[in-house]
């Protein structure tokens, strides 16, 4: 059986992290799916307005980061959450990767991690993102390509890879915000 790591979905706690003895990493839930407002938790602990996505598209998924980690872009790493409910912002969850896709962003590699709560009794039995049905990641694929074109910034997906490559990514960007 594969190894899980949590994910905690969490604005302002932090309680472990990838590579502990409880494989334990939290993530703050941001935007709900089916919006098309991203909002930003700063360190101040005030949500703000990011952006509203230029397109008519929404986001596919409950789309979030993960606190302490700096990603590739310099930013947290991101995450979408797969769940039947949208998730109110600030809310915590417990969820473990399943995947990550890879993507350059505007010039910049970039990295979203594909996640799973643990209390999702329709999705909790997947475990990687090849057992979730093809539809399910063509779509979260199309929305990373399309959901900043009318913004006039170029973005491209690279690749889907499995739960083992999402726990090196997580793991990976932990240690760049411990030796920032």
């Amino acid at each position: 059986m594969k190894k899980l790591i949590p994910i905690l979905l969490s604005a302002l706690m932090f309680t472990g992290c990838a590579g502990t003895s409880n494989n334990q990493t939290n993530t703050y839930r941001q935007i709900s799916m089916d919006e098309a407002v991203n909002m930003m938790a700063q360190e101040t602990g005030y949500i703000i307005l990011d952006r509203i996505l230029y397109t008519s598209t929404h986001y596919p998924a409950n789309y979030g980061f993960i606190p302490r980690t700096y990603g590739d872009d310099g930013d947290p790493l991101d995450v979408l959450l797969i769940c039947n409910q949208a998730l109110e912002p600030m809310s915590l969850v417990r969820a473990y990767p399943i995947g990550v896709i890879s993507m350059i962003d505007n010039g910049r590699f970039d990295e979203k991690i594909i996640a799973i709560p643990f209390g999702d009794p329709q999705y909790n039995g997947y475990r990687d993102i090849w057992e979730l049905p093809v539809h399910i990641i063509d779509e979260l694929k199309h929305f990373l390509s399309v959901y900043k074109a009318l913004e006039n910034k170029s973005v491209h997906v690279l690749e889907v890879g499995s739960h083992e490559t999402a726990t090196k990514t997580i793991s990976q960007s932990i240690k760049k915000y411990e030796d920032a």
